[in-house]
């Protein structure tokens, strides 16, 4: 199973005119992060997890011929944003994309893509299935995932477990029956916005802490913003079993 970390920012770490902070006018790449999102790679299947308003450039900048589902973790923009994009894959594949939500969240998609969705369709307008999400496992192409609820201050949002990885973003409190999912993890993604104290988000302290409570093999922090720091400074802090993720960043789960 191959992951590849599409983005690994937040809408309040990309770098725009109005910021000319140190972190934002960076040389270093790795402090240059696309909104965060992440692909899985088993076999011929490939999931994406989230397409916020960089997918296409993710898609381009990494070579993506081929797209199974789109699987979304919840409804704020920058995690859905790109989702009209999915219309170069219709092309390719001659069929609506299928998209993996919980209701609350398909709401939200139809609400704001009301076009693809209405009786009297435009022609050329993107092809969305959307498929739902609950709490019990399920399944695409035969890669079985596990839904973990997770909180994003009082909104609710799901991370997800594949196998030996699990994924989880924009969180800052993971309830005990959620941990007991997770336990026994290899390698884990867990978002942490900045080391200062955030109402949504882990600081990175929390994120290392919760790490060390999981105990997998290694573990990745995403969904970073300027905040946090030079990616290389802030490397030189973490533990050696957690990596500040990059964009672009690969790794087998096997490995």
């Amino acid at each position: 199973m191959k992951i590849t970390f599409l983005g690994t920012g937040t809408s309040q770490g990309v770098p725009v005119i109005a910021c000319d902070c140190d972190i934002c006018l960076s040389e270093n790449q790795h402090d240059k992060r696309l909104r965060t999102s992440l692909m899985l790679e088993t076999g011929d299947t490939v999931l994406l997890f989230d397409a916020g308003p960089d997918f296409r450039q993710q898609m381009l900048k990494e070579h993506v011929k081929k797209l199974d589902a789109i699987i979304l973790t919840h409804e704020h923009k920058d995690h859905i944003a790109g989702l009209d994009d999915v219309r170069a894959f219709n092309y390719k594949s001659q069929d609506a994309i299928d998209i993996y939500a919980e209701e609350r969240v398909q709401k939200a998609v139809r609400k704001e893509y009301s076009y693809v969705f209405s009786e009297n369709q435009y022609p050329g307008i993107p092809k969305m299935r959307l498929n739902p999400v609950e709490e019990h496992m399920f399944e695409i192409q035969g890669v079985k995932i596990v839904p973990i609820r997770v909180f994003h201050y009082r909104l609710p949002v799901y991370g997800f477990r594949i196998g030996d990885f699990a994924y989880i973003t924009d969180a800052n409190y993971i309830p005990e029956e959620s941990k007991e999912k997770l336990y026994g993890v290899k390698y884990l993604v867990i978002n942490a916005l900045r080391k200062e104290k955030h109402i949504s988000h882990f600081s990175l302290r929390e994120a290392i802490d919760f790490v060390r409570e999981i105990s997998p093999k290694k573990a990745f922090i995403t969904h970073i913003s300027h905040q946090m720091g030079f990616h290389a400074e802030v490397s030189k802090e973490m533990p050696p079993e957690i990596i500040l993720a990059y964009d672009g960043l690969r790794f087998d789960c096997g490995d």
